[in-house]
């Protein structure tokens, strides 16, 4: 299955072949295999339990797994986990979170607020103090400081609310857009899966598809996928 990336003569960025993970006896993802070129969206969708962020560690490398999974030369890979492992009340604050990085500097600190539109003097709070929302964009202000060309999401809008989803979902789209970067994106927006994605994989038991939106987003396969009817709004430029 092409997509319009691919149609234009992008390479691949990422090929992933007969994916299989288990966890002692059992098993996650099985046979899963995808590509994604460079420049272009891919969504990630399916049930909750059917192995989405589990498939985003294995492709980052944190986990074992069977089957290939093939980067192109020179990928630098940023990665906005759906949970991070840090308390909400130590006594940091956002612009202390982003000084840890390892390639952080003052002018690189500024100039990756600026592009995922957090004010200094909202950084420069205890990360207790933040929205859902500006804690996810501290996030991904994390993930850019290493100039990544590939940006993995899980569910970076879990738990904001909705303007909140929009200004982050608008983020997204524009990072991909100006910067050409190379998006990942796991996501229960159907809408805008539809809307801004350029393939879609999804995942449900031992069984897996790939494609362009209009042809995976469809109210048969999401009935087979969810076991209940799913509707969703489409905004048709």
């Amino acid at each position: 299955m092409s997509n319009s990336a691919s149609a234009l003569g992008a390479p691949n960025i990422l090929e992933v072949t007969s994916l299989s993970i288990s966890f002692g006896r059992t098993q996650v993802l099985r046979n899963v295999s995808f590509r994604v070129a460079a420049g272009s969206s891919l969504a990630v969708i399916g049930p909750n339990g059917s192995g989405k962020t589990v498939l985003f560690r294995a492709l980052v490398g944190a986990i074992p797994f069977e089957g290939t999974i093939r980067w192109a030369d020179g990928v630098r890979i940023g990665y906005v986990p759906q949970k991070l492992d840090l308390e909400r009340d130590v006594p940091i604050t956002g612009v202390d979170f982003l000084a840890a990085h390892p390639r952080a500097s003052p002018g690189m600190l500024n100039e990756m607020l600026a592009l995922v539109g957090l004010p200094r003097a909202v950084a420069g709070q205890p990360i207790g103090a933040l929205s859902g929302g500006q804690f996810q964009r501290l996030l991904i202000a994390f993930a850019l400081i290493g100039e990544p060309s590939v940006l993995l999401l899980d569910e970076p809008t879990a738990g904001v609310d909705e303007p909140g989803e929009e200004r982050l979902n608008a983020l997204v789209a524009r990072l991909q857009r100006e910067r050409r970067m190379t998006t990942l994106l796991i996501s229960h927006e159907l809408a805008i899966v539809f809307r801004d994605a350029t393939n879609v994989l999804c995942l449900s038991g031992d069984r897996t598809w790939f494609g362009p939106p209009k042809q995976i987003l469809t109210p048969e396969l999401l009935l087979e996928v969810y076991g209940m009817p799913v509707a969703f709004h489409v905004h048709e430029p």
